[in-house]
């Protein structure tokens, strides 16, 4: 029986990522600096990538400037971002089962609650596992963990929501039921090893995931 459900954050709720990208650009374009869009895309929801994305600037060049601009940037692009199709009639559809949901995002907490409480979905959370709250981010499945020691459940117990590789096979590893529904930033990943891919959280219900996640009863044989 399927008991929680557990999201992502960046690029699953809301499309931060590409908010990211854009105000990267913008910068580049300002000081007329080609930005590697490509190269970038490879750093997407990967925690300990090492990517310098200042690296087309000339090494004279006033980087905290840059990551100031950058931040502006990125500040008024989030605040246009709306929530990702689906979320909310998911979030909807697990409390009128009573399931309780958690997120499980290798972002800090700072950034996730921010932006949760300003869209008012931060209520509809009964635990948040963010990256300081583990050894280890996803791909390692440590926040999956903490989020099923929390509830109590087995990790068949639950589904999880992703939009990246690296956080699909965290979920995957902790043995949960994993959705993965990547955004731009992402869909050139692998996601082989998830148990569903779609294009839009909204093409899903609840009602169907539940079915399709529960275990196969036994066959039964008439009595002979």
């Amino acid at each position: 029986m399927i008991r929680a459900l557990v999201f992502d954050f960046d690029g699953l709720i809301l499309d931060t990522e590409s908010a990211l990208i854009r105000a990267y650009a913008d910068v580049h374009a300002s000081h007329g600096v080609p930005f590697d869009e490509a190269e970038f895309l490879r750093s997407v929801g990967h925690a300990d990538y090492a990517f310098d994305p200042w690296h087309a600037f000339e090494k004279r060049t006033d980087r905290v400037a840059l990551e100031t601009a950058r931040r502006e940037r990125n500040r008024l692009h989030d605040l246009a971002l709306p929530v990702l199709p689906g979320v909310v009639a998911l979030f909807d559809a697990a409390q009128a089962r009573a399931l309780p949901i958690a997120l499980a995002s290798n972002s800090p907490h700072p950034h996730c609650e921010r932006h949760l409480a300003r869209l008012g979905l931060l209520n509809r959370f009964s635990f948040l596992a963010c990256r300081e709250d583990v050894p280890s981010p996803k791909p390692e499945p440590d926040l999956y963990k903490l989020v099923l020691n929390r509830f109590g459940l087995r990790g068949h117990e639950a589904i999880a929501f992703e939009d990246s590789f690296t956080g699909s096979l965290a979920a995957t590893r902790a043995h949960l039921h994993t959705v993965v529904c990547p955004g731009p930033s992402t869909a050139h990943h692998d996601f082989t090893h998830a148990s569903l891919r779609v294009d839009s959280l909204a093409t899903l219900t609840l009602d169907g995931l539940i079915s399709r996640f529960a275990p196969t009863p036994p066959a039964t044989h008439p009595a002979q």
